[in-house]
């Protein structure tokens, strides 16, 4: 069994679902540590006439010091930015050909005010899962309860669910301690992600958006656009 593992981020980009492609099962890390400055956890790019947009959810961090992924809670008392986000988003893709095919699933999740960003996170990246008809079976790691770190977590999740190959993207290698996971009999494979080019709205293409940019304008042929990056996996020279 193939294994990756990615922080529950919001809005993923499309390499986190070109990666999930390419596993048996996705271990969302909801139980490290949040990052206290920006993160992809709570924010991401978008696309609008002047270039990039940025969509951040307000979460409390003030007086709470370190917390989990998990254990973070939505702000709604910052200016209304549910409405905000939605406007923004409107105004960006409203002349995308597939906007309002999705636009009921975004004002339902903002009506519904998730307390939890990782719930707000999931119920995203499940929503793109499906409209992108990617099949990976997805688990946190939480209901695993381990309490390694590094490199070492990362090998008791292997372990735990018998997988026999962990996948990261190559870029992640300078973090993995391959020789940990060799000790464990678990094969470590790197690759390289191609982003593909789509029809955008807004003239020059600007890559590494989140996946809704692609899901706005491309519709039923995301998951072929998507699958047309060239996927090669790489082992880690012997030594």
């Amino acid at each position: 069994m193939i294994i990756a593992t990615h922080q529950p981020i919001f809005s993923p980009w499309l390499g986190f679902f070109f990666k999930a492609m390419h596993c048996d099962l996705l271990i969302l890390l909801d139980d490290v540590q949040f990052t206290l400055g920006t993160t992809w956890v709570s924010r991401n790019r978008f696309k609008f006439h002047q270039g990039m947009l940025w969509l951040t959810i307000p979460v409390w961090k003030k007086g709470r010091g370190l917390q989990k992924i998990n254990q973070v809670e939505i702000c709604y008392q910052q200016d209304d930015w549910p409405r905000k986000h939605l406007a923004s988003l409107s105004t960006a893709y409203a002349h995308a050909p597939y906007w309002e095919d999705h636009r009921s699933f975004w004002e339902e999740l903002y009506r519904q005010r998730p307390t939890k960003l990782l719930d707000l996170n999931l119920r995203i990246i499940d929503y793109l899962k499906t409209s992108l008809a990617i099949p990976v079976n997805i688990q946190l790691s939480s209901s695993l309860a381990i309490e390694a770190s590094g490199s070492e977590r990362l090998v008791e999740i292997c372990r735990r669910l018998k997988a026999t190959t962990y996948l990261a993207q190559y870029e992640a290698r300078k973090f993995i301690q391959e020789e940990t996971f060799a000790q464990a009999e678990v094969e470590v494979r790197y690759f390289r992600f191609h982003h593909p080019v789509y029809p955008q709205l807004w003239g020059e293409f600007i890559s590494n958006l989140s996946a809704w940019d692609l899901l706005f304008t491309c519709g039923p042929r995301s998951y072929n656009i998507l699958a047309r990056s060239p996927f090669k996996a790489i082992s880690p020279p012997q030594t």
